[in-house]
């Protein structure tokens, strides 16, 4: 059965999200101050500048070259330089410590264990650990014991707090009002 992701509301994109988790991963990287498609559209724009998506090669990369195809208009993300070096940690972080398989981050272990593995990459706080978690569950299948209640409120069933939540783009929708209500009494999302 194939796999259908909304992330970026782009066919294309979402396609290569749903069958690539280094995308993925490189999405959930850009997705931070700026709208939530455009970020996991990134990973399809990189691909499309480099000839495909390969984490050793965006490991091995030259930076400024790197920088320049993050940058290239339209630009990926709205600070192309500082997140072509987030992007580049992440690749070699996970050539480094999982032979470039992000899979292996979430192979084995209990939710607790999964999450930790998260927070430790690159540019992974608690709460995109924790977001990133809980899509892993919600739509990939990565279900490891206690994983709902690692992802916290992001984890839990019929919420429309997060990326993990967003399915189409009415739930799109009842993300971002979630978001703009827990941001009008300054909650966090």
């Amino acid at each position: 059965m194939k796999r259908t992701v909304c992330l970026a509301q782009d066919p294309r994109a979402d396609e290569l999200l749903a069958t690539d988790m280094f995308a993925l991963l490189l999405g959930m990287m850009l997705d931070q101050q700026i709208p939530m498609e455009k970020a996991f559209k990134g990973p399809r724009d990189i691909a499309d500048r480099m000839g495909g998506l390969d984490v050793h090669r965006i490991a091995e990369a030259d930076a400024e070259e790197f920088a320049a195809v993050v940058a290239r208009k339209p630009a990926v993300h709205r600070f192309p330089g500082s997140m072509a070096k987030r992007l580049q940690e992440l690749a070699r972080y996970l050539v480094e410590h999982y032979d470039g398989r992000p899979e292996g981050i979430w192979a084995d272990g209990d939710g607790e264990e999964v999450l930790k593995r998260l927070k430790a990459l690159p540019g992974f706080g608690e709460q995109k650990a924790r977001i990133f978690l809980a899509l892993l569950g919600k739509q990939f299948g990565v279900q490891p014991d206690g994983w709902r209640e690692a992802a916290g409120h992001y984890g839990e069933e019929g919420a429309t707090r997060s990326v993990a939540d967003v399915v189409d783009s009415a739930s799109l929708d009842a993300v971002r009002a979630f978001k703009k209500a827990a941001k009008a009494v300054g909650a966090p999302g």
